[in-house]
């Protein structure tokens, strides 16, 4: 075999640098944008990155990933935060951890230049990220609230609720907003939407920590359970946490006689409100936030300009058990919706 050996010109060798030179320089131009999520295994956060990744390749940006470990996992998010700004990013989309702990961190981080998006959860103060982009938690609970009561009055004329709440973790915005909406939307005396303490009832006779996980959600029910087996509403946190109570109240015996809801809309979530298991849940939408996320990087990249204060993403009740005088969608809408830019 003959082998050709190939030669260039000068000029051929000069326009070969130039469009080098072109690729490194647009490269060097490229927005970097981060996105830290709590964790990597939830299906929302999952479907966050999606969305991001999503856009970020649509737009020419190139996207950086990480997650804590575990719900709470401060430490891994603020390693991350470093890890991002050494990698170039200019932007950093987060849903805290720890919405407290981690604020030293941003403000290290914003002091360099780096604009902040908090993500369905935010930082506490509200005011340390430049931006936050989330669904209204407060009502998202006050709207499974309203459901609750109407299907209890419904389903359970002249009993009187005996309510068990799986939450997230003590003093997290996202889960004191869900809870107390929850509470204000099924007529109880609830703390408002700025508090982060968990509101309580006579009504609530069992109080639990789910950190949104199926198994942790599972054995709260269970310990509740015990502690009062006539319980009849179950208000949880997330789906998850919803699947881990229903197993519970199914092992028990009792699913048939007790109203779950929930909040997300998951595709996976939306399936188990068609077939039971949850009666009820509010949706919001985690694609049109990581989406508009990279679109503010983009925008900051390009022209300076940074995002600010809170933008509502949404939020609809899914169920196929409507009750009089609580506004919602069915299974199909929410099937078509779960997840997905509205």
């Amino acid at each position: 075999m003959t082998s050709t050996a190939i030669s260039f010109s000068r000029p051929a060798l000069s326009l070969l640098a130039l469009a080098a030179a072109c690729t490194l320089a647009s490269a060097a131009d490229q927005p970097v944008i981060g996105l830290i999520t709590k964790t990597d295994t939830n299906p929302f956060f999952v479907k966050m990155k999606e969305g991001a990744q999503a856009a970020a390749t649509a737009k020419g940006a190139k996207l950086l990933t990480a997650a804590g470990k575990v719900d709470g996992d401060n430490a891994g998010q603020v390693t991350a935060i470093e890890n991002m700004i050494a990698g170039g990013a200019k932007t950093i989309m987060i849903t805290p951890n720890d919405s407290k702990a981690i604020v030293p961190a941003i403000k290290k981080a914003q002091a360099q230049g780096v604009m902040f998006i908090a993500l369905d959860s935010p930082a506490d103060p509200m005011e340390a990220t430049d931006a936050l982009f989330a669904t209204d938690n407060y009502k998202a609970g006050q709207l499974i609230g309203q459901y609750a009561k109407a299907a209890v009055l419904a389903n359970f004329a002249g009993k009187p609720a005996k309510i068990a709440t799986l939450d997230l973790f003590p003093g997290h915005p996202v889960g004191a907003q869900r809870h107390n909406g929850f509470m204000a939307g099924y007529g109880l005396k609830a703390p408002d939407a700025k508090s982060n303490e968990l509101g309580k009832s006579a009504e609530i006779v069992c109080m639990a920590d789910s950190f949104g996980d199926q198994a942790k959600g599972q054995t709260a029910m269970e310990n509740c359970l015990q502690k009062n087996p006539d319980i009849n509403v179950v208000y949880t946190i997330n789906e998850p946490a919803a699947a881990g109570a229903y197993q519970a109240l199914k092992a028990a015996g009792k699913e048939k006689g007790v109203v779950i809801v929930s909040v997300d809309g998951g595709c996976a979530g939306v399936k188990n409100v068609k077939a039971g298991v949850i009666a009820a849940t509010s949706q919001q939408y985690p694609l049109k936030m990581a989406s508009m996320g990279v679109e503010a990087g983009i925008e900051y990249a390009k022209a300076g300009k940074k995002v600010k204060g809170y933008t509502d993403t949404g939020v609809t009740l899914i169920t196929d058990k409507p009750m009089a005088g609580v506004d919602g969608k069915d299974t199909k809408v929410g099937t078509d919706l779960c997840w997905g830019n509205k």
